[in-house]
């Protein structure tokens, strides 16, 4: 039985996370989990279903309703709680399935609490990929991805040398806007553009789909998670998002990991790892499944993937910026105050008005640079 704290709760996949661990719950334990403010009655139903020992709630709205329902559940709220609940005194997993510059130091505490990580929140790789390292090798954890890219990459890794790794691809859709000119993007809508093809996604990460700095993000998580330079992790455009991951040998052998988009596979694997366990999904059929097609990227229709690959060479605290940056532009463009295009223009403004220059930055540095940039981002 494994212990399971999970943050984000409320999210997509934190939501298809509770789908498995009530599948599996002779496997899995829910001890602590983070919830959102917006839906009580789920939140209720959550607490009832897996009788969590503690909760960290967004904001203390409804504290009370809680503690009258659930008196036993210990509670804790906001910022501040998700750092309780990613301490609390357990071994086990945390599965960190928050959006954003929020879930890094949870993860920390998580891993100085000596919990190994299952990690679905791109920002604390991207952000202190170096410094989480060395952590995990600090205090002997495992750090274990649920991105679908990563998780399949993950898995064709298994009983391999990385010293054999000639290359990593990693498959994108081309996100909602994938078949639209630059010229035609200068007039798409919010709601175009949460329109993903294949996924089911929350907001942030379908506009970063959109934009490609998803997949970005997804290549520096890449390098710190399989320790590969950068000119090794490959992307392309992949339409069917049934291939999420390949790994090519130096042997020119290449492993590729196949399935229909359904988050809740590299979820259970994570959990599971290195075991696969029965799970039902949609399975692939290849007398009907047809062509898979591939097509190479275009930087220049893409360019904050260019600029993701370019950040992450440079190191330091250029990823932070960059992070920054997107994060504040994407909440921009949802709350209708720039265009679709003036994502990119504001991510690259930070990035190339940037110029302080450390190597090596630690915490308190990575989380100073991020809230900077974040609030002069816009203004």
């Amino acid at each position: 039985m494994k212990h399971i704290i999970l943050l984000g709760g409320s999210g997509s996949i934190g939501r298809q996370t509770l789908d498995i661990l009530a599948a599996y719950s002779n496997k899995f334990k829910l001890v602590g989990i983070s919830l959102g403010d917006r839906d009580i009655d789920y939140n209720l139903d959550v607490i009832e279903s897996f009788q969590p020992e503690i909760v960290c709630l967004r904001t203390n709205k409804d504290l009370e309703t809680y503690r009258s329902s659930y008196p036993e559940v210990t509670y804790c709220v906001g910022d501040k709680g998700l750092l309780e609940l990613a301490s609390y005194p357990i071994k086990g997993v945390l599965i960190n399935a928050l959006m954003g510059s929020v879930g890094l130091k949870p993860t920390i505490e998580a891993i100085k609490s000596g919990k190994n990580i299952a990690l679905a929140n791109k920002e604390t790789l991207v952000m202190a990929g170096d410094l989480i390292n060395e952590l995990v090798k600090t205090h002997k954890v495992k750090l274990l991805p649920i991105d679908s890219e990563h998780n399949a990459l993950l898995q064709a890794m298994l009983c391999e040398s990385r010293k054999d790794v000639l290359s990593m691809l990693i498959t994108a859709s081309g996100g909602s806007f994938r078949d639209l000119t630059r010229k035609q993007l200068e007039h798409v809508t919010k709601e175009d553009a949460l329109k993903h093809p294949n996924w089911m996604m929350g907001e942030k990460i379908t506009i970063d789909s959109a934009t490609m700095m998803n997949k970005g993000l997804e290549v520096i998580e890449a390098h710190h998670l399989f320790h590969i330079d950068y000119d090794k992790i490959k992307t392309v455009i992949h339409r069917e998002s049934i291939i999420h991951g390949m790994v090519t040998y130096v042997d020119q052998s290449t492993k590729a990991i196949l399935g229909y988009p359904d988050m809740r596979m590299p979820i259970l694997y994570a959990l599971s790892y290195p075991r696969h366990y029965k799970l039902d999904v949609k399975p692939l059929n290849f007398d009907t499944i047809g062509a898979l097609t591939f097509e190479k990227m275009d930087f220049d229709r893409y360019p904050l993937l260019r600029l993701a690959y370019e950040v992450g060479v440079k190191g330091g605290l250029f990823p932070v910026v960059m992070n920054a940056a997107n994060e504040k532009a994407v909440k921009l463009f949802l709350d209708g105050k720039i265009s679709f295009l003036q994502i990119e223009s504001l991510v690259y403004e930070a990035v190339n008005a940037f110029h302080t220059t450390i190597e090596k930055p630690t915490l308190e540095d990575i989380l100073e640079t991020n809230q900077k940039i974040y609030e002069s981002v816009g203004i």
